[in-house]
């Protein structure tokens, strides 16, 4: 516990553990438990008893990050547990080719993407994507009575689907969500405007349809330096006497000005901080922006989804 502005802060020992490559991390209570960065641990969750890899050594956090009540982590992972493991992954290959045989049985418009046992075997879990609602539950009772074991089928999105199943992106390299991004953050038409990227949907949409996840990683340094820099077609005082701004280089803040001077009318590039705002310009709807019909709008509309 610790003191701060007048106020007591309840500090907790927690260590960060993850399920899945790049998946969520979660809080569990270390106990006495001698718990380095690395090891495999078991832990009751929402689910069951699961194991997972400690990815935050022991340490203290406030008690409102926590979810509270914190459970403890019950052990380390032994050879046993771990064999454990390796045998539900090949279980879960056996169930994943069972599932895919039920659903042409049973005739439903739905893709199978993976099968997930929990540690203890109490549970699996289906991942699935469908276009609409799809009615699974003769098939939840056909998998049961397979399995003799709880049964979920959990429909879920584009973006998890890609994250799951891993790819390439445009940049050549594995994507973002499987490799790094915990969790999915909303990403806008509004940042490839603001980043001044085309508007073809091909060129800003990842392998799952949707718009890159990492429009997101430099949107807070272009906002930053919109609200910096002055708009093409404002009034500035430079170095060399008033003029007009025709351009602005926003990752180099620097901007080209047409000066009124008669005497020399070129156009002179300045740093941003050698300039002064007399006065601004009203922004301007994108040239490539107005080209688009009302189709290619909603179409890129549909990227944020």
């Amino acid at each position: 516990m610790i003191f701060d502005r007048g106020a007591f802060i309840f500090m907790v020992n927690v260590v960060g553990v993850r399920f899945r490559t790049a998946g969520k991390i979660y809080y569990f209570d270390p106990g006495d438990l001698d718990i380095q960065l690395g090891d495999r641990v078991i832990v009751e969750t929402v689910r069951g008893i699961e194991c997972g890899t400690v990815v935050i050594a022991k340490r203290e956090v406030p008690e409102e990050e926590v979810v509270l009540p914190l459970k403890s982590v019950i052990r380390k992972a032994t050879e046993e547990d771990l064999q454990h493991v390796e045998e539900n992954r090949k279980k879960e290959a056996d169930a994943f080719d069972i599932c895919l045989e039920k659903i042409k049985k049973h005739g439903l418009e739905m893709k199978l993407i993976d099968v997930e046992y929990t540690f203890d075997n109490n549970k699996i879990l289906f991942y699935f994507t469908a276009d609409g609602r799809v009615d699974f539950r003769e098939l939840v009772k056909d998998l049961a009575s397979v399995f003799r074991t709880r049964i979920e089928l959990r429909q879920i999105g584009v973006r998890d689907e890609a994250k799951m199943m891993g790819a390439l992106g445009p940049c050549g390299r594995p994507i973002c969500c499987c490799t790094h991004l915990c969790e999915f953050h909303p990403v806008s038409i509004k940042m490839a405007k603001e980043q001044s990227l085309s508007l073809n949907p091909a060129k800003i949409s990842g392998t799952c349809g949707r718009l890159m996840c990492c429009l997101t990683f430099e949107q807070e340094t272009y906002e930053y330096l919109l609200k910096k820099m002055p708009k093409v077609d404002a009034v500035v005082m430079t170095p060399k006497g008033q003029g007009t701004v025709v351009y602005v280089s926003l990752l180099k803040e620097r901007v080209k000005v047409k000066l009124d001077n008669e005497q020399d009318a070129d156009i002179v590039e300045f740093p941003v901080d050698e300039i002064q705002v007399v006065k601004d310009a009203e922004k301007k709807i994108d040239q490539e922006e107005e080209k688009l019909g009302e189709e290619e709008l909603e179409e890129l509309k549909q990227l944020e989804d």
